[in-house]
């Protein structure tokens, strides 16, 4: 290698092009008008972010007495502390909460375990029906010596997940079955999934909850009762699986001719072009829209608050019904939106790393 080979490898690039002053002047500074937007952030930031540290932290009041935060000028989250089992169990006996918050910790537990895509195997629907039967025994009750709890005391955190987790996990298989079906050549299940996903995504949530739990017992015959959660569930469930089901659909459209006929001339069958070809490409494409469809729904099992369930949003407003904690609505609203905000960022940070698993074209 030569003097000069040698001079230049030993140069390195200046320090303004490099780093933390590299990186902000090629995406914060590379213009004057993104130069004048950082500057305005920049100065917002400065106005907000101090004061809120010191409302939230610094001055805040943390103890589970209501009558210091009239002494504070800070954030009051005593309206949490005092009353954080229940606005995240609700009604459910004090002292069986433990049964409730093992069973949060079980389904944490296998959804953490399920995360892993070599792990999707027989073995792992056998894990998740035994969790499923511990974590039912444990909020019902009535076996194994366990006092039975009646789900009208259920409520808070656990209601909210079993909405959403068990919601989202039935909807998805719906939702594919009916973009099939609106694919289908056969006339009869075609009209029948346009016309179910058109009604469907042509209503709100609050619609179908409100006929869940009014409108849909009158047709029972006299001495049947269903519960109010399963028919919330159902509700949730029948509603997001017409709006995946679109996703899905879009997917179907954007697999190319020739993947149906490369099945075809190896004697595949409809249903084995399906699972093998078709749809392991389908899904891959359409996870973005779907995870944020799932996303919305979870976020819409709140509104169950309306038929009088008491998820974790109706714990918290009934929290903020008592005087003694009245004015105090921000902070006990920021807890609730931290819990889904955790939620929420889960499943989008769980969905970009599949995607990421499954894009096998830039490999």
């Amino acid at each position: 290698m030569s003097k000069i080979e040698t001079a230049s490898a030993t140069i390195k690039p200046p320090k303004t092009n490099i780093g933390i002053v590299g990186w902000s002047r090629a995406h914060l500074f590379n213009g004057w008008i993104n130069s004048a937007l950082t500057l305005f952030v920049l100065y917002g930031l400065y106005k907000v972010v101090p004061p809120f540290i010191n409302w939230a932290f610094l001055h805040a009041n943390w103890a589970p007495v209501s009558g210091t935060c009239s002494e504070s000028s800070g954030a009051c989250w005593s309206v949490v502390t005092a009353n954080i089992r229940f606005i995240l169990f609700g009604f459910y006996p004090h002292n069986l909460q433990w049964r409730p918050l093992l069973a949060i910790v079980i389904l944490v537990l296998l959804l953490f375990f399920s995360q892993n895509r070599k792990r999707w195997n027989m073995k792992l629907l056998y894990i998740w029906t035994a969790g499923l039967f511990i974590m039912g025994v444990l909020l019902k009750g009535g076996l194994f010596g366990l006092e039975s709890v009646e789900t009208d005391n259920w409520g808070g955190l656990p209601l909210t997940l079993l909405l959403s987790v068990f919601g989202l996990a039935a909807a998805y298989p719906v939702g594919i079955l009916l973009a099939l079906g609106r694919q289908c050549r056969m006339p009869v299940i075609r009209s029948f999934c346009v016309v179910y996903i058109e009604l469907i995504r042509g209503v709100p949530l609050i619609s179908l909850l409100f006929m869940s739990s009014v409108v849909f017992p009158l047709f029972l015959p006299e001495g049947v009762v269903i519960n109010k959660i399963l028919r919330a569930q159902i509700a949730i469930i029948l509603f997001t699986a017409a709006y995946i089901a679109e996703v899905v659909r879009g997917g179907l459209q954007g697999i190319n001719k020739g993947h149906y006929e490369a099945a075809e001339s190896l004697g595949l069958n409809y249903f084995q072009t399906m699972r093998l070809v078709i749809l392991p490409q389908a899904l891959k494409i359409v996870i973005p829209p779907s995870v944020s469809i799932l996303i919305s729904a979870f976020k819409d099992t709140s509104l169950v608050v309306i038929i009088a369930l008491y998820d974790l949003l109706k714990t918290t407003q009934s929290t903020l019904t008592d005087p003694k904690w009245m004015g105090y609505s921000s902070e006990a609203y920021i807890f609730v939106a931290c819990i889904y905000f955790v939620c929420c960022f889960a499943m989008s940070n769980y969905s970009r790393k599949l995607e990421k698993e499954l894009d096998t074209d830039r490999r």
